[in-house]
């Protein structure tokens, strides 16, 4: 990598992905020298692939959620002494060669948050996830206060600045990544978005629909709870 590309991780929360893990983490070393995948207590072969195609492995003993995975990579992050921590999804639908993109996108704009955004052509998007997505991101914008076209990406890059709000105990399921933009917006901060591919194959979502919608909407009504509290403080 060139020396003047800050140092960063790749983290990828895995549950179940022996099908995919492998190649996506081939893929990924093309572009990042340190992949850590957290392997969310699967029952097969996910870690196993994962190490043989040269990730690092942090691995749970029993499958917590992807929160908790996602904290368990930024916390290896912090500890690393990384500057830069890019997250993205085990299953195939984030292109690893759009990693360049974040790192430009922060060296452009120094956001201290930069989500990939794949509502710049939703051709291949299932319709039910086009406008769920379209729904949740124009919710979750009105709340933070600031516009962040596609929320429901969980491609991303966060800069060590925010770590401590990132390694936070909260939601450890699906919601966990709104809850964490709901937070740093709170701080003040910027969220950018860069555009990337839109990826979808035939792989069935590990999204419950109402399951996960209903912890969405629990986690919003806990934020403005806490936003309320906080903005008394002030």
């Amino acid at each position: 990598m060139s020396e003047s590309i800050p140092r960063f991780c790749v983290i990828i929360p895995a549950y179940r992905e022996e099908k995919h893990i492998g190649a996506v983490v081939r893929e990924v070393l093309e572009y990042a020298e340190d992949v850590v995948v957290v392997d969310d207590g699967s029952p097969d072969d996910t870690a196993q692939e994962a190490e043989r195609a040269g990730a690092r492995v942090l691995a749970h003993v029993r499958n917590q959620g992807k929160g908790a995975a996602l904290r368990t990579g930024f916390r290896h992050a912090a500890e690393s002494g990384c500057e830069l921590a890019i997250t993205m999804d085990a299953d195939g639908q984030h292109a690893p060669s759009d990693i360049p993109a974040f790192l430009a996108a922060y060296a452009r704009t120094r956001c201290p948050v930069i989500v990939g955004n794949r509502m710049g052509d939703t051709r291949t998007m299932p319709w039910l996830r086009r406008k769920t997505n379209r729904f949740m991101s124009g919710l979750l914008s009105r709340t933070m206060g600031q516009y962040v076209p596609d929320t429901q990406c969980g491609f991303r890059l966060y800069h060590r600045d925010v770590f401590p709000l990132l390694v936070r105990e909260g939601s450890s399921r699906y919601d966990a990544e709104s809850e964490v933009l709901l937070r740093i917006s709170l701080e003040g901060r910027r969220i950018g978005a860069v555009a990337i591919q839109t990826i979808y194959g035939a792989e069935r979502s590990k999204i419950n629909p109402f399951a996960d919608t209903l912890r969405f909407f629990r986690m919003l009504r806990r934020f403005r709870n806490i936003r309320r509290q906080w903005e008394k403080k002030q």
